[in-house]
């Protein structure tokens, strides 16, 4: 008899313990996952207003780089000069939607642009974004005409000229938020603009070369 009871104390411990302990590490779990999520938007909401002006700014520098890209199939442009174009339509495409959606996910203003030919528009919050016009390497209206009725070899030689200018302005750019105090400790900040910086000292080294072997 004593044999049995211990039996079936035991039993009934168990089960009284497999029952107690399954809701909470479900709880727990839950707990965790609701920590973890957030203290990714805690993350999110380190940034300062000198990131949210260097976004801003970055989407519609890279805009202008698409409305010069883009003349380069219909200009006559040599196949390199194409291909080049090409890859900076395309990553700066990427870049563009990267930080629209981080000022985004941070509630806060999100420029939003339209290419027709040479005219590039640019809105925030409803209201025309001009401001860009005086960065560093942003080409002018006449230079930006002068790029569109040029053709063959000397569209090739002045998009690499204003292009080499246009990535100088957008590194400019970035070593000047590395510059600024608290900027960029963002992780998903900091991560682009030192991708920007390191893909556009290396592209304009690549159009200097091509550069030079068009004055040989």
């Amino acid at each position: 008899m004593t044999g049995c009871k211990g039996t079936e104390t035991t039993t009934s411990n168990s089960s009284s313990d497999t029952e107690s302990t399954a809701p909470a590490s479900t709880t727990d779990k839950s707990e965790l996952e609701e920590l973890y999520f957030a203290r990714l938007d805690s993350a999110k909401m380190s940034f300062t207003q000198a990131d949210v002006k260097f976004m801003i700014g970055m989407i519609a520098h890279h805009a202008q780089a698409l409305v010069m890209s883009r003349l380069a199939p219909e200009n006559g442009a040599s196949a390199s000069v194409q291909r080049l174009a090409s890859r900076i339509i395309n990553a700066q495409k990427d870049e563009i939607a990267t930080m629209q959606q981080w000022l985004k996910d941070r509630n806060q203003p999100v420029p939003q642009f339209e290419i027709e030919g040479l005219n590039l528009m640019v809105e925030i919050s409803g209201e025309p974004y001009t401001m860009y016009k005086k960065m560093n390497g942003v080409l002018s209206d006449e230079q930006l005409r002068e790029l569109g009725e040029a053709k063959g070899k000397e569209f090739d030689r002045l998009f690499l000229k204003y292009m080499i200018e246009h990535h100088s302005g957008a590194v400019q750019m970035v070593t000047k938020l590395f510059g600024t105090d608290g900027a960029a400790q963002d992780e998903q900040a900091f991560r682009l603009a030192s991708d920007i910086q390191v893909d556009q000292r290396t592209e304009i080294e690549r159009m200097r070369m091509m550069l030079n072997q068009l004055s040989d």
